[in-house]
């Protein structure tokens, strides 16, 4: 059967007999030939320019730095997955690939009025917080070396190290006025380092209504058994439906995916197929296990920053007819890595192949082939225009696309982030750090708080940050302002600025800066993130996405729907069958 499948299609390919196929084998050896003559032409050119520069230039050259940047320089001109690893780089690259890496399992971060590095948020579980390390501790010293005006890269590579080596950790605990230790003081801390695995399954729990839900912050080795397990103990505790996040999830592990999928579908289905250039590229991924539930309702939470593994998942779930998909479209990442040792103990991560997932989509973004082509780089927004997209079909028959992503089967956008939100909370910027100070001091008057569901701050506690907001000359930049700056550039390059004055200086007075009025218009969005970080300070990451839930958008959406069994089951059913 196969050889006649085979005939008949190199008949149609070459319709005029074996005699075109002769002609063209020559032409097809003689491309590959000239290739290989000119990659030895290049490479010659190469050793024969780093030669005469090691010779001739006016310093002495560092080889290994010097060839690192040549190297890393020809991979920015592929696409950014191709990486290179020098050797003293290579346990980045592992940590990349099993989410485990040998320190003390803490988030650490730069505050920016102290000029030093910080402890933000201690693991559960790990060395960090087994010795008693708390949020707000300022890291003096690591042994003998003092870390005090360093950035955070330098403090971060020197907490990390081999599993089983101890240091002594020096830190500055903050005080707390009216409190029983009202004044700063040091502490030293003797600790261990272990491999530290980062949770990539740091919620699941059951909500309201018989809803289950599970949080997947990464596809790393062994992810898989950990949803199987959770979906099961929330089927054992009464779940009829139920909510899988991969919001920001940036991917990892094909593997991983592929077998998470087969959580809710049957064996022996194909999830996704990977295409390259040679043959040992190729391969299909099928389902080999018995799933553990394949009518639940399931509904898949996705945003703009779900890549990759992530995308297989939610994208095979969507082509299999298995999930609703939910949320905002996905990142767009549909080529696949593959690490190579190469030699002296370095690596190098190369993009092999596109993938496909079940209904033969690919749902890369960005065509980099055609960046370097046009001589440019290649950016998040040159994204392909829905207008150059191809039609492809679910399993069902439902109408989805390729190129740009995994568009959700419901849209449901999240309310975004206000300009003072963000500058009230992020680090490493030029700000007083007035909500982190505030946070380091409300846990240090408050050892105990509500469960992590039930925990809000009060008004007294609200009007008391507003007002240490007020007090510290707190500023930021906001966007209408720059706006409105370049709006009256334009208007006085055009000539319109003198005649529309007073409309400009009626509008300037709106948009004036005044931090009490914003504080107070975006109280609810402030509040919470002050809310989160003391929550996960106690009850860790677990913690704080259980109490992020109550307020968020997507999530209610996605618990509506499972609640409402005829509208679910009526967006999985294609257009043509439709009432």
């Amino acid at each position: 059967m196969m050889k006649r499948i085979w005939t008949t299609a190199v008949r149609r390919l070459f319709p005029f007999g074996p005699l075109c196929l002769m002609l063209l084998l020559p032409l097809t050896a003689q491309c590959q030939t000239n290739h290989q003559l000119e990659v030895g032409k290049q490479l010659d050119i190469f050793n024969s320019l780093y030669s005469n520069l090691d010779l001739f230039y006016v310093d002495t050259l560092a080889p290994a730095p010097t060839m690192t940047a040549a190297i890393k320089g020809m991979l920015r001109s592929l696409d950014p997955y191709t990486e290179y690893y020098p050797e003293e780089e290579t346990k980045k690259l592992e940590m990349m690939l099993t989410g485990k890496y040998a320190g003390i399992g803490a988030l650490v971060k730069y505050h920016s009025r102290l000029k030093n590095v910080v402890i933000d948020e201690p693991y559960e579980g790990m060395p960090a917080a087994e010795a008693g390390l708390k949020k707000g501790d300022v890291i003096l010293s690591i042994d003998d070396s003092v870390m005090t005006g360093k950035q955070v890269s330098y403090v971060s590579s020197r907490l990390r190290g081999d599993p089983g080596t101890t240091f002594v950790l020096k830190v500055r605990r903050p005080g707390a006025p009216g409190t029983a230790q009202p004044k700063d003081r040091e502490m030293k801390f003797k600790i261990t380092r272990r491999n530290i695995k980062l949770p990539e399954l740091p919620y699941y729990g059951m909500r309201p209504d018989s809803i289950g839900y599970i949080n997947l912050n990464q596809f790393t080795e062994g992810c898989a058994k950990e949803v199987r397990r959770a979906f099961i103990d929330l089927k054992k505790q009464g779940a009829k439906g139920m909510v899988f996040d991969l919001r920001s999830n940036g991917g990892g592990s094909e593997m991983e995916a592929v077998d998470i999928v087969n959580i809710w579908v049957p064996q022996e289905q194909v999830v996704v197929q990977n295409k390259g250039k040679v043959r040992q590229a190729n391969r299909t991924y099928t389902t080999r296990l018995e799933p553990v539930d394949t009518v639940m309702p399931l509904v898949v939470l996705v945003n703009g920053e779900t890549a990759s593994a992530s995308e297989i998942t939610s994208g095979a779930l969507q082509d299999l007819d298995r999930a609703v998909v939910l949320g905002t479209r996905t990142y767009g990442k549909g080529l696949v890595q593959v690490p190579l040792d190469l030699p002296y103990n370095t690596n190098v991560k190369i993009t092999t192949s596109h993938y496909y997932i079940p209904s033969g989509r690919c749902i890369q973004a960005i065509n980099y082939k055609k960046q370097r082509e046009d001589g440019g780089e290649a950016h998040y927004t040159d994204r392909v225009p829905d207008s150059l997209t191809n039609v492809f079909h679910t399993r069902g028959g439902r109408e989805v696309r390729d190129g740009g992503g995994i568009k959700p089967d419901v849209e449901v956008k999240n309310d975004t982030m206000a300009n003072i939100t963000y500058y009230l909370s992020a680090s490493g910027l030029d700000s007083t750090e007035v909500m982190f100070d505030y946070e380091v001091d409300y846990l240090a008057r408050h050892p105990q708080i509500a469960a992590a569901r039930d925990f809000h701050l009060t008004e007294q506690d609200w009007q008391e940050f507003r007002q240490r907001v007020i007090d510290s000359g707190f500023t930021y930049d906001p966007v209408s302002k720059k706006q409105f700056q370049e709006l009256v550039k334009t208007a006085k390059f055009e000539g319109y600025y003198d005649e529309a004055r007073d409309a400009f200086d009626a509008l300037e007075q709106k948009l004036r800066h005044d931090v009490a009025r914003d504080l107070d218009k975006h109280r609810d969005a402030i509040q919470q993130t002050i809310e989160l970080d003391i929550i996960a300070a106690h009850y860790y990451q677990a913690g704080s996405i259980e109490a992020a839930l109550a307020d968020d958008k997507q999530m209610r959406e996605a618990v509506r729907l499972l609640k409402s069994p005829d509208e679910y089951r009526n967006i999985l059913r294609p257009a043509a069958a439709k009432p």
